[in-house]
């Protein structure tokens, strides 16, 4: 009768182990060692509708969301040459946007969206341009 005991709780020990190294796994997000950067470039309109100038630029804000959250994580600003970069991200699935002006949507704008995936630590993923109208 003791031997059952003995069974039962060494694979109710093995269970518990598994269960806490599966649980430990970690999601998309901050805490790794990797980078995603770009830069973002913007075509100007003017009111007639015609392009009147095309730069990267700086001060704009992008965004980064996290696996499959359904907000955004953090946000920085380009620098002055319009470049970006999220630094210290874990292996995962990311969304990297930013808002263009949208003459045909409600609220005015739009999000231009970027979906990556970063599969190795260490890393550094670089995205190709953001294109926003303003």
């Amino acid at each position: 009768m003791k031997k059952r005991y003995c069974i039962a709780a060494g694979s109710l020990f093995l269970f518990l182990i598994c269960m806490l190294l599966n649980g430990c796994e970690k999601e998309a997000g901050e805490g790794g060692t990797s980078s995603i950067r770009g830069k973002v470039y913007v075509m100007n309109y003017n009111s007639a509708g015609q392009l009147i100038g095309e730069y990267y630029a700086g001060g704009e804000h992008v965004y980064i969301i996290y696996g499959d959250a359904a907000y955004f994580g953090d946000d920085i600003k380009t620098s002055f040459d319009g470049t970006y970069q999220f630094d210290y991200l874990r292996k995962g699935s990311y969304t990297i946007f930013a808002y263009s002006k949208c003459d045909t949507c409600v609220s005015g704008q739009q999000a231009v969206m970027l979906i990556t995936e970063i599969t190795e630590n260490h890393s550094t993923i670089i995205l190709p341009d953001i294109m926003i109208k303003n």
